[in-house]
This record gives C-alpha cells, structure tokens and sequence, in this order.
C-alpha cells in the first residue's frame, strides 16, 4: 500500500502486512499517511481491549500515536451534550462513548482520530460530520455512514475498517537506523484487585487499557468510564502525573457555573469557544481579550472558590505504566480527587508509596506487569 506520505510530508513511504495477504485492516476511504497508520492501528487496539474488558461500547481520541482521552459508553453530561449540541438523554451508546472520550481533552482532540470499538450508525456519524476529525476506525459501517463521512475535509476523511477476527503474529519487529529490533508481543498484565466497588475497578482496568497504548512514560485519571486526564511521553514520571492532573482539573472546572455561564460572540466556532473556555479556566485571559472576545461579564472563579470546586473531584481512579520511584507521584494525585491507584510495584522506595496511599485513604493496587509502549 503506498501511503500519501511518511511521518513529514516529502517522505515517500509504504506499508506491507507482516504476513503476505493478511491485513489488520482495509482502507475504505481516502489515503493514509504514515502517522494515520500508527493512529489506526494503535487506537483499535485500545477500544478492542476496553471493550472486551468492560463489555460496553469503547471509543478513544487519537492525536500523535497517543491518546488525548478515551471511555465506555455512558451518560453525556450537559456540559458535553450542550458542546456538541446532542439531547443527553437519548444519545446513543456509540456516540457517548466517542463524545465523552473527546470531551477529556477537547482541546488536544481537534483534529483527533477516532476509534471506535463497535460498527459506525448514523448518529456518530452525523456528530462526526460536524467535528474537525481527520479519521476514524471502526469495525464496520452502517449503510450510509461511509458515504456521510467520505464528503468530510473535501473528501479526504480517511475511513478504515478493521477486522475483527484479526490475530497479530508472536512477535513484532520495528527498524531503526539500519538495525532490525524484535520483541515478543506483550500481553494485557491483569489488575490484582483490592476491595474495591465495581466502578473502581472498571476504571482502573480502563486506565490500564489506555496506558497500555500511550506514549511513555504515561500515567491517566479516569472517573465513571473515561479519562479526565492523560499525560504521554515524559522523561519524568512525576511531571506525567502533573500534567495528566492539571488535565483533569480542566476537566472539572469546565463544570463550575461560572464557565458554563460564559456567553460568546455568535461568529466564534466551537473549537474557538473551547479553547477560550479553557483559557478561561486556566486564568489567564487578559483584559484586551475578554474585551474582543465580548465575553458577557462573568467573574472567573476566584482563587478560594476555585480551590473549593477542586476539592470536590473525588472518586478519581489512577493509572500509572510503570512503577511509581517516589511518593511525590501520591502527592500530587491526591490533589486531583484520586483515591484508587494501579501501578505495577517493585521500585525501591514501594514502602514509601504505600504509606502515602495509607495516609491519604487511597486505596492502591497492583498490575502483573509493566505496560511501557514506544
């Protein structure tokens, strides 16, 4: 298959099946590029194994070979419903699973592509048609939905489907530099449960899937089916965790009624509207701004009422690839509303994370194995 271009434009590249004949997938619309490939084939992974895990419809938001978020099928709050301009109440599980794994990152998700674990209707497709979105991955597509989707970005929409029955080989191979490097393919490690109710641990293994098909390093916080914050491909673990947690507090205070309350100019397009709503959330909109964005005169959240509306993020599941070094990983996760953690254990100083689970009432468990992915 010849791609439209490699990871830049100007690289010419292909792509073969491993094994002659037998491909993962099928390319139903468009032309892939190189990074369209490692979205695609990344992303089905994620939602395949989600799906299977949970038993719901799973789909995840692509940007750069990681996930900007991902979740189950269930309820779309209004503040979702109300950004992509669906009834709460009747969106169908699809579609919430899509729209509540964008509405994790919305602002990363721009132009995201989208996984879904289940065939394509004609609700997410025509939520679809509305949202910048380069592609999408699916197991099938009801009639319609292809032709729906192939009229997006002037018909260059990608659009592939993957097989189901699909069964990757033992090992996998990847060249670099003039050297051939195989490994044996990982396996899902397994969440060695504590007692915890059933949605904490859906959470965690949600968050396990996740990792397992992030950038790493990589840690994610997860709240009733989807991720609120994920942070990819930092050198160290305790910066991931403070990136993914100030994510998640994004994530929050775009529920505070002061953010919901904000009243735009009519001409701002929805990815405007979003930008500046996190803008706003961060605090640091300046005056000139707040004048030509004509923003109605809504106080933003001042530093003691935001600092409440923070502590009221509770029931927060974390999810970290690897082992946690220090405790400053508890540190600062505490202060996202976390209290179940998932990490694989073994590092020298497991003894002090423990004690900070233990102090702030967090219940920790372990992974069977590591869940790096580069």
């Amino acid at each position: 298959m010849e791609l439209r271009y490699g990871i830049n434009p100007g690289q010419d590249a292909s792509a073969v099946p491993v094994v002659a004949g037998e491909w993962p997938m099928r390319v139903v619309h468009g032309e892939p590029s190189f990074i369209n490939l490692l979205d695609a084939l990344n992303s089905w992974q994620l939602v395949r194994e989600a799906s299977q895990s949970l038993g719901k419809p799973a789909a995840a938001s692509f940007k750069h070979v990681s996930p900007a978020g991902a979740a189950v099928a269930g309820p779309v709050d209004e503040v979702a419903a109300g950004l992509y301009g669906v009834d709460s109440g009747s969106v169908g599980e699809l579609t919430s699973a899509y729209l509540r794994a964008r509405d994790a990152d919305p602002k990363s998700s721009y132009g995201d592509f989208a996984a879904v674990s289940h065939p394509v209707d004609g609700e997410l497709a025509e939520v679809l048609g509305g949202l910048v979105c380069d592609g999408i991955i699916a197991p099938g597509y009801e009639p319609g939905t292809v032709e729906r989707l192939g009229r997006k970005k002037k018909g260059r929409f990608l659009v592939i489907e993957a097989d189901q029955e699909y069964v990757p080989p033992r090992e996998e191979a990847r060249e670099v530099y003039g050297v051939r490097l195989t490994q044996e393919r990982s396996q899902l490690p397994q969440l060695v449960a504590n007692q915890m109710s059933q949605g904490a641990v859906h959470d965690l293994q949600l968050g396990m899937a996740v990792s397992r098909f992030t950038q790493s390093n990589s840690v994610c916080y997860v709240r009733g089916g989807m991720t609120i914050g994920i942070g990819a491909g930092q050198q160290s673990r305790v910066d991931c965790t403070r990136l993914a947690g100030a994510k998640a507090d994004i994530w929050w205070l775009r529920r505070h009624p002061a953010i919901r309350g904000l009243v735009f100019r009519d001409d701002l397009k929805r990815q405007e509207r979003i930008n500046w709503q996190i803008r706003w959330c961060e605090g640091d909109l300046t005056t000139q701004e707040i004048e030509r964005l004509k923003l109605d005169l809504v106080e933003p959240p001042q530093e003691v009422e935001r600092a409440e509306w923070l502590q009221k993020l509770d029931d927060v599941a974390f999810v970290s690839d690897g082992a946690l070094p220090f405790r400053d990983n508890v540190d600062h996760a505490q202060r996202h509303g976390v209290r179940y953690i998932a990490e694989p254990g073994g590092s020298i100083r497991s003894d002090e994370v423990a004690q900070a689970c233990a102090e702030y009432g967090i219940t920790l468990t372990h992974t069977t194995g590591r869940l790096f992915h580069h």
